[in-house]
């Protein structure tokens, strides 16, 4: 079977590309180029290109995904599944799209220029171009030696923020919670600060490569007649959402670190009539009393006590576990804040294709349930690429040895190699095939629900670092709530 797709770039309604599509384009790009060591000067940078390489390369890009196993019906006879999907643009754009990773801090400069005008500068990944890289290569089974080389470097030690997004909109969620949770990696669970003014505000990112310490901060500052301690930069803040979090457009980290200001998280020490938050070096912040009772450098009230309580006391007023924990997996895939903790939670626990599976097949489903009502010339195209992602999904996840295999029950797995095995030869055959493919997953999906309601959940309500926030959340009041909803329903 070979499915193959042509992609555009979606476009957000304020004219920025979808995060996804973007990370994607960016890191088939880079598996596309040799990534060959360039000479700087008088020393060779190893895992770089130029600005031509980039620019010739996304001019016409192609990335294949196959998959090799038994036929499900003659264990003797060897059945391909690829999808190829491709990317074409005009070198104008692609020099401007390149100029968008500059901005996304996916690559920096490696001789010093700030553009992609001269067709002979050296570019190398960033941290956080290679935590992009390698999690699009974990997805996709990808292992090319050049790849494999520049992820194993010692440049490869970002962990990254993943930010959750509205799949439709792909605007980032601005929920109080959300946004409390993204603040505590900001400032870290203790100051990061310096003993001067010059290091604290200096434009150094290097000390951002893990992403596991929080903003610098100035220990003493004086302002007017006033000293203040544990302060920062707008500048200061803008950065380190660009270089710690998934996002790919300055405006955002502006959008959020309003957000901050909004919600008493910080405040502007050299002008604190001003609610607008300020990206200027020169403007000065400070962590307010309630941004250090979110970040937890002082005790909050609400920290006291048990700190599984809210799980114990649940159980007793909820009867049966396992009915309690596929509850409680509906508030947290419901609720970002708990879901971006839980993402969190099993990226460092080794399960996060659970998740992820789970969400890509819920945006496979309304894409193929907006398929089936599209009424327009298109619908056969559309139904085609639809088709394409399904095959996409079931190679990076069902498929047998494919890179992110799921555990799920044999029987389906069966049925799935035997659905997507089989060829599609017309039109109506392939709305056909799409029906059949989006009930599988869908009982797919429901597995891997269950699977992780019983496995992963109690383990995340176990784990002492998510237990404040897990409280704060209410985590078992909202799904009494939700009960109760259901119960009235």
């Amino acid at each position: 079977m070979h499915q193959t797709s042509s992609r555009l770039l979606r476009m957000t309604d304020d004219d920025r590309p979808f995060t996804r599509d973007f990370k994607d384009l960016f890191s088939t790009l880079m598996v596309s180029l040799p990534l060959t060591p360039h000479r700087v000067r008088f020393a060779k940078i190893d895992h770089t290109f130029t600005s031509e390489e980039a620019v010739t390369n996304l001019g016409s890009l192609k990335f294949s995904q196959s998959n090799r196993m038994p036929d499900p019906k003659d264990p003797s006879r060897i059945v391909t599944t690829t999808t190829t999907t491709t990317f074409s643009m005009a070198k104008e754009m692609a020099r401007s799209v390149c100029q968008k990773f500059l901005e996304a801090r996916f690559v920096e400069s490696a001789d010093g220029k700030n553009d992609f005008t001269s067709k002979s500068a050296v570019w190398q990944l960033t941290p956080k171009g290679m935590h992009i890289l390698q999690r699009f290569c974990q997805r996709n089974g990808i292992q090319q030696r050049h790849v494999f080389e520049l992820l194993n470097s010692s440049r490869n030690t970002m962990n990254l923020v993943i930010l959750e997004r509205e799949p439709e909109t792909d605007k980032l969620h601005r929920d109080q919670a959300t946004v409390e949770v993204v603040f505590r990696r900001f400032v870290g669970t203790e100051p990061n600060v310096k003993n001067s003014i010059s290091s604290s505000d200096s434009d150094s990112l290097s000390e951002y490569q893990t992403g596991l310490v929080g903003v610098k901060m100035a220990k003493e500052r004086k302002v007017g007649d006033r000293v203040y301690y544990n302060t920062f930069t707008g500048k200061a803040v803008v950065d380190w959402l660009m270089d710690c979090c998934t996002m790919v457009d300055r405006r955002e980290t502006i959008e959020l670190a309003q957000l901050f200001c909004d919600h008493g998280l910080i405040a502007c020490v050299d002008n604190p009539n001003s609610a607008r938050f300020s990206q200027s070096k020169s403007s000065i912040y400070t962590v307010t009393e309630k941004g250090q009772r979110v970040a937890g450098w002082v005790t909050s009230s609400k920290s006291s006590g048990n700190p599984d309580a809210h799980v114990n006391g649940s159980r007793a007023r909820e009867g049966p576990t396992r009915d309690s924990n596929t509850n409680r997996m509906t508030v947290i895939l419901q609720d970002p804040a708990l879901r971006l903790l839980f993402r969190e939670f099993l990226r460092d626990t080794h399960c996060e294709e659970n998740l992820a599976f789970y969400l890509d097949v819920r945006d496979f489903l309304a894409n193929y349930n907006a398929a089936k009502r599209q009424q327009t010339v298109p619908k056969l195209e559309i139904i085609r690429e639809t088709l394409a992602a399904a095959y996409g999904l079931y190679n990076a996840f069902l498929a047998p040895g494919s890179p992110c295999e799921l555990n799920i029950d044999h029987s389906l797995r069966t049925s799935l190699a035997a659905r997507m095995t089989r060829a599609v030869d017309d039109d109506d055959a392939m709305v056909k095939s799409l029906d059949e493919v989006a009930t599988l997953f869908d009982q797919a999906q429901n597995s891997v629900f269950k699977l992780m309601a019983s496995d992963s959940v109690p383990k995340f309500l176990r784990e002492p670092k998510y237990a404040n926030i897990l409280r704060e959340r209410n985590l078992d009041g909202q799904v009494a709530v939700t009960n109760g909803r259901a119960v009235s329903g």
